[in-house]
């Protein structure tokens, strides 16, 4: 299948090819949801998505890997080195996860700045622990969610101007982040970390030390439960605004997000069905249900394909004669 993919995407360089065969690896092993969504893709869009999914894992992995040697600081340097690398401040490695995103980024013209938006974000987790409001956490969220979706775009393609499809794709980056942050609050606990504002939980009476105690006993207060509620009717409504944008969306890129949104939602759904017990187990969809949706939208991507490849050959057939 990734012979397919790479063919299609006509990338025949062996260097480049063994970089994508990579990236489609770490994508397969770390983002379930997120690589079952990618099998809808068009074969030649697939590369390039896996190789923006591996780079934001190879920089998340310096901050959450499991190091006891490595400090902020160290992290830190590691950070300082990938941006150097992908910046161009430094010789390029051989590093395969940034070979291919760089020839990602100059065959879309994806804008570097997304990037720097990103690196700083996780820049942002060496030793920012707690957000104050939503502003300080919607801050954060630009670079580690919203720019996501927009280095997505040039890859998904648009119907109209891609500025027009902008917003939505941010939204439906933050939504899933938030989606996650609820789902993974015990395990950001372990790291120290609280990815929600802490006067919006203070207003239910909650904060850092009630948390700890929910790790520990491995429940929910209701104080708890209550201030979780209210994050989870907030990203409803993220949801809500981010499904109006895909119709902006190439009709081939649909079913992808689509099944991506459907599934995300679907891991609320989970989290408010346990009634938010999110320290005595994780919130997942089964692989029944994922295979279930992703059916469904199979057929429709084959149709949206295979009319995509029928505008393209009608486009070219004058110059062809």
């Amino acid at each position: 299948m990734i012979h397919t993919e790479l063919a299609a995407a006509g990338i025949n360089d062996p260097t480049l090819r063994d970089a994508y065969r990579r990236c489609r690896r770490i994508a397969a092993r770390n983002g379930r949801t997120y690589f079952l969504a990618t099998r809808l893709l068009a074969p030649d869009q697939r590369p390039a998505v896996h190789a923006l999914y591996a780079f934001a894992r190879y920089a998340d992995d310096i901050l959450d890997e499991f190091n006891p040697e490595l400090d902020a600081r160290a992290r830190g340097e590691r950070l300082q080195r990938l941006s150097d690398q992908f910046f161009g401040n430094e010789d390029r490695c051989d590093e395969p996860v940034l070979v291919a995103v760089d020839h990602t980024v100059a065959r879309y013209r994806i804008p570097g700045d997304l990037f720097k938006d990103f690196l700083s974000s996780m820049r942002m987790d060496l030793n920012v622990t707690d957000y104050p409001n939503r502003a300080a956490l919607n801050h954060y969220m630009r670079g580690s969610a919203e720019v996501i979706g927009l280095q997505m775009l040039p890859v998904l393609g648009t119907v109209n101007d891609p500025q027009e499809a902008e917003p939505y794709a941010e939204a439906l980056g933050q939504a899933f982040q938030l989606t996650n942050f609820l789902r993974d609050v015990d395990e950001d606990l372990v790291r120290n970390r609280v990815y929600l504002p802490a006067d919006e939980l203070a207003a239910d009476g909650v904060d850092r030390e009630l948390l700890a105690w929910c790790h520990d006993n491995r429940r929910t207060d209701p104080r708890v439960r209550r201030a979780l509620a209210a994050q989870h009717d907030i990203t409803r409504t993220i949801y809500r605004f981010a499904a109006q944008g895909i119709a902006a969306l190439a009709p081939r890129s649909r079913p992808c997000v689509a099944t991506a949104f459907t599934l995300y939602q679907e891991i609320l759904d989970r989290i408010e069905e346990s009634d938010f017990a999110v320290f005595s187990h994780r919130a997942t969809v089964s692989k029944a249900r994922r295979l279930q949706v992703a059916g469904g939208a199979l057929v429709e991507s084959w149709r949206a394909r295979r009319a995509d490849s029928g505008a393209r050959s009608r486009y070219q057939e004058p110059g062809a004669s």
